[in-house]
């Protein structure tokens, strides 16, 4: 049975944050060592990216709040809140994006009724909180209260594969299922400053963003889908455990980033790959670069780097990811659908158009996809060209979504 992506939409919260400007802020701040104000310099300046976005409205110049938990402006210092108060932010703003996401991809899926979905999942490692952000969508969109719902949490950047894994077996099995995806992530509540590397990089690297999609087998000639989900396969690599994890700490969540990851995804793709295109006889010994596609989720620079070098892909291949990486930087879970979208949006090319997609998590884990873009794909704004006013990716403050307006500038 064949299963079918039927829309794909993004959205991100108002407030942009220009990097060099947020580096200057980091750089600043008076606990830093010698060495760390080096270290802030480098990773901002080497990480390939201009701006992100960010819910935390306090991080803007023209924010004023009597007990400033975050940013304080007027003496230019950044605050180290509990995790408490980050993760109330959190239920508050991950719920707008979640419901403007799933708003979004429900309405540019001709055909598809809100009554008609019968799934649900949720995807985020930012936050918790409970009736979750699964129930609020139910809620704010209308959907049929026995919608089974599912949620998964924690598992960090790759988690968007898992989701659609997932919806692709409900529509398997039940040739009438009707999946909304949507992945919701508030990166930057979890920014600090601090003499750490790991902390260092991840303040200059992580961002807020969602996207969902809707998956079915259903067949509608009046609606044509997007992509084809052909193959999904998981891989955990034999060294990197401790190199890159996701923990709790009593000031937000702490990420392990250790700058050996870049190495072993370079020592180690290939492996991970082999799995996935086993699949299908024809790939098995076709070169890398003769995959039309490639939408890679943009964890850093160096990764990106590694992974066009190892598998001698092409600057065009890689454009994708690294737009995505300098216009929103790493938004966990939902990159590597921003980075899908972006290919999408391209127009169609005579030929066989194959995506191989890629997402690298705690663990090491890899999560690998194979997908089909379909030629009647229709052509939809690309995020980029949204990212220019927030407010046209954010419709709709009703529902959760951006006001509009101009992105506010950054603390930054």
């Amino acid at each position: 049975m064949t299963v079918y992506l039927r829309s794909l939409e993004t959205a991100v919260p108002p407030t942009a944050l220009i990097q060099s400007e947020a580096r200057d802020v980091f750089a600043a701040q008076p606990g830093l060592t010698r060495l760390g104000s080096r270290l802030v310099s480098t990773c901002f300046d080497s990480a390939a990216i201009d701006t992100r976005y960010t819910a935390v409205q306090e991080l803007t110049t023209n924010s004023r709040a009597d007990d400033p938990q975050f940013f304080d402006p007027d003496t230019g210092l950044l605050r180290s809140p509990s995790t408490k108060v980050r993760n109330d932010i959190f239920a508050t703003e991950a719920t707008k994006l979640f419901i403007e996401a799933a708003r979004r991809a429900v309405d540019s899926s001709p055909g598809t009724a809100l009554l008609d979905i019968t799934h649900l999942i949720t995807v985020s490692c930012t936050g918790f909180f409970n009736p979750g952000p699964d129930y609020k969508i139910v809620r704010a969109l209308g959907l049929n209260p026995a919608v089974q719902r599912y949620h998964l949490g924690f598992m960090g950047c790759y988690a968007a594969f898992p989701a659609l894994r997932a919806a692709k077996s409900f529509c398997e099995a039940d040739p009438d299922a009707v999946v909304l995806v949507v992945c919701a992530e508030l990166c930057s509540l979890h920014v600090r400053t601090s003499n750490d590397p790991d902390t260092i990089m991840g303040s200059a690297l992580f961002a807020d963003g969602a996207a969902a999609a809707i998956v079915t087998a259903r067949e509608d000639p009046d609606a044509p889908a997007l992509l084809q989900l052909d193959h999904f396969e998981t891989v955990l690599t034999p060294v990197g455990e401790e190199s890159m994890a996701w923990n709790i700490g009593d000031e937000g969540f702490e990420m392990v980033l250790g700058n050996y990851v870049p190495h072993i995804i370079d020592d180690h793709i290939i492996g991970a790959l082999e799995p996935l295109l086993q699949r299908e006889p024809a790939l098995r010994d076709l070169p890398y670069r003769d995959i039309r596609h490639w939408a890679i989720h943009p964890g850093g620079r160096s990764i990106l780097d590694k992974v066009q070098s190892r598998l001698e892909l092409t600057d065009q291949q890689l454009l994708p990811a690294r737009e995505t990486l300098r216009n929103f930087g790493n938004m966990s879970s939902a990159t590597v659908l921003f980075v899908l979208k972006h290919i999408l949006d391209l127009p169609s090319e005579p030929g066989d158009e194959r995506i191989c997609s890629m997402a690298f998590g705690p663990g090491l884990t890899v999560e690998t996809a194979m997908f089909t873009k379909l030629p009647a794909a229709p052509r939809a704004a690309h995020p980029a060209e949204q990212a220019e006013g927030a407010q046209d990716v954010n419709t709709g403050a009703n529902a959760g979504g951006s006001t509009s307006g101009q992105p506010e500038p950054s603390l930054a």
